[in-house]
């Protein structure tokens, strides 16, 4: 596979967390959280944003997983909406978050445009009480993966409007885009994508211990 700007940054240094420092920290501090509920985007017979051999749901999936194994290392509860390629509707993906109270929620989703050249990172929330959590994993992935900045931006996306607890969605990238597209075919793209919103997660444990 060809090596992109995206994996150079990575190669002899591979994406790596500490996870024994973020261990420490998780453990010591009292949270307003312990669950992080995971939703991979689409599933099944929604395809999401594709290429021909290239589809999100699997990309989101597998980020998913592998945001999934490191959050249970540092000992959060995790829950995903989904384990494998299912459909499941976007208000019952909402209603699955809200019965964890002590839980916030990230959507893990990867972007499309008819402008090939269009790339970048975004992350979305809804309410007011998102926006710390939006900004902070925003902030870990642009400085991890040195992607383009397309910024924090609020959305109706039913998943965070219907989600009654700090919710986000982030976009990871662009499949229309070449570069991008064959970063995300690197497991080590997926695995940076998923340690950098790990590492967004425990700042906003940080930020709002105590609270």
């Amino acid at each position: 596979m060809q090596t992109t700007h995206h994996c150079r940054r990575w190669k002899g240094r591979f994406f790596w967390l500490s996870l024994s420092l973020l261990l420490l920290v998780v453990t010591s501090t009292a949270s307003a959280f312990n669950t992080i509920v995971i939703d991979p985007g689409h599933g099944k017979q929604d395809l999401g944003a594709s290429d021909s051999l290239v589809y999100e749901k699997h990309i989101n999936l597998d980020v998913s997983r592998r945001l999934e194994r490191t959050l249970r290392s540092m000992g959060f509860r995790t829950v995903m909406t989904r384990s494998d390629d299912t459909f499941i509707p976007l208000d019952n993906r909402a209603a699955l978050a809200n019965r964890y109270r002590d839980s916030i929620f990230v959507s893990v989703h990867f972007n499309s445009s008819y402008k090939n050249k269009v790339s970048g990172i975004e992350t979305y929330y809804h309410s007011s009480e998102s926006k710390l959590f939006a900004d902070l994993v925003h902030g870990e992935l642009i400085r991890n993966i040195g992607a383009v900045d397309r910024g924090v931006k609020t959305a109706n996306f039913v998943v965070i409007k219907k989600t009654q607890h700090p919710a986000i969605l982030v976009e990871g990238g662009f499949i229309s885009n070449d570069r991008e597209r064959s970063a995300m075919t690197d497991p080590r793209y997926r695995q940076a994508v998923a340690d950098s919103i790990a590492r967004g997660i425990v700042a906003y444990l940080q930020m709002t211990r105590g609270r």
